[in-house]
């Protein structure tokens, strides 16, 4: 089974036997004989164990819990004992504030149009704001995320709200993506509905044609044509769009600098002569559509409030967006509806739920145009059906003769 031994230089080794059948030196280095014999007691108590297929008493596997790591890994390459479990003991991740990552995830992103980061730049100092600049990202919680949305209910309306609740979740989001944190907190955190049916407006012909009148030279009257007749995005696309994009042979628009992709739009009629007098007003070789108003401090929205109070009227919700809006909102009446969405630069759920409207214009076609014969005998379907015994399906078939109620057996 197994027994000691003991060589020339005085160094101990145990020889043994393993179940399995083959032989095994442990060796125990230059050691006394008394601890010599307790290791064999110990290693024969385990082969005892091993050929019965019981688990070592209590006594011994603390006595295996006492040796050194070197002696231990013996008994192992011996099958005297199993590896032990070394545990891996992570390093704490060094904490990031909040200030600095969003900081840092906005300039990252290089390829973002100005207006974006604006508007992501707003959402962080919300969050700075709530949180603090320093309060770092691995601390903030699921339950901190429900209280970020709770404390921005008692100041913003509920759109406001639904929107940096998702930018919020967009920012975490890629703080997952990047190992910083292992969850997102906002995941379950419920933004809302951005719809506000509140601060659609319908800009009329006739508002079109006041703001014409009041705009103080053709540039600005092509800018207002741009967004109200061409559906373009203020001042972005319209800012953008240069003189080689015009296709005056074929009609055409090429709008490159868009929210989402190139896209081609109609030299619409009510855009063509904005258009054409800005041609022909621009000095030769120039490069823009819009030349004068394209300086950093040139505040478009600034200009077309005193605009609209030139021409007598209140400014709507969203100037630049309800003008779009309003575009579509004509065009979807005479063309199909993915049509128009290719030519505004939107999707149809997108323009559905944030750009179509109902007009006075629908309530007057409405009830202006009759569409059943209801109108024609000027009462309701009920009063029509009392008059007639001949069903209406059947008005016109003079071979189909149905007698009037009361005559059949009841059934």
């Amino acid at each position: 089974m197994a027994h000691i031994a003991i060589e020339k230089n005085g160094r101990a080794s145990i020889q043994l036997r393993h179940p399995d059948g083959k032989r095994h030196t442990l060796r125990l280095g230059k050691v006394s004989k008394r601890l010599a014999e307790g290791v064999l007691f110990r290693v024969k108590e385990i082969l005892a164990s091993l050929r019965t297929g019981q688990a070592v008493n209590a006594d011994t596997a603390a006595w295996l819990a006492t040796l050194t790591p070197q002696l231990y890994d013996r008994f192992v390459r011996v099958g005297l004992a199993t590896p032990r479990m070394v545990e891996v003991v992570e390093e704490p991740k060094p904490s990031i504030g909040l200030d600095a990552f969003l900081d840092g995830y906005i300039k990252g992103r290089a390829k973002l149009r100005p207006n974006t980061v604006r508007n992501l730049q707003q959402s962080r100092r919300m969050l700075v704001e709530h949180f603090g600049k320093s309060r770092a990202v691995q601390g903030i919680t699921a339950g901190d995320a429900d209280g970020f949305k709770e404390a921005m209910l008692a100041k913003y309306s509920k759109v406001t709200v639904a929107r940096e609740v998702i930018r919020a979740r967009q920012f975490f989001k890629a703080a997952v993506r990047r190992g910083v944190i292992t969850t997102n907190p906002f995941t379950d955190v419920r933004g809302g509905s951005q719809e506000n049916a509140a601060r659609n407006f319908f800009v009329t012909r006739e508002m079109s044609q006041a703001v014409l009148a009041a705009c103080p030279d053709n540039e600005w009257r092509l800018i207002f044509s741009l967004s109200r007749d061409g559906g373009l995005r203020c001042p972005s696309e319209t800012l953008e769009l240069k003189w080689s994009d015009v296709d005056w042979e074929r009609g055409r628009i090429v709008i490159r600098e868009s929210k989402t992709r190139a896209r081609t739009i109609p030299l619409f009629a009510e855009l063509r002569p904005h258009l054409e007098q800005a041609f022909e007003e621009a000095a030769e070789g120039t490069t823009y559509v819009i030349s004068r108003y394209r300086g950093g401090d040139c505040n478009l929205r600034t200009q077309l409030l005193r605009i609209l109070g030139r021409a007598g009227l209140s400014a709507w919700p969203r100037l630049f967006h309800n003008l779009r809006a309003s575009r579509e909102t004509e065009l979807v009446r005479d063309f199909p509806i993915h049509v128009v969405c290719k030519w505004i630069g939107n999707s149809v759920r997108v323009a559905q739920k944030h750009y179509l409207q109902i007009t006075d214009a629908d309530f007057e076609k409405a009830t202006s145009n009759p569409t059943s014969p209801m109108h024609a005998h000027g009462g309701t379907r009920r009063h029509a059906e009392q008059k007639t015994a001949v069903p209406l399906a059947f008005a016109n078939d003079t071979a189909v003769q149905v007698p009037p109620a009361g005559i059949e057996p009841a059934t």
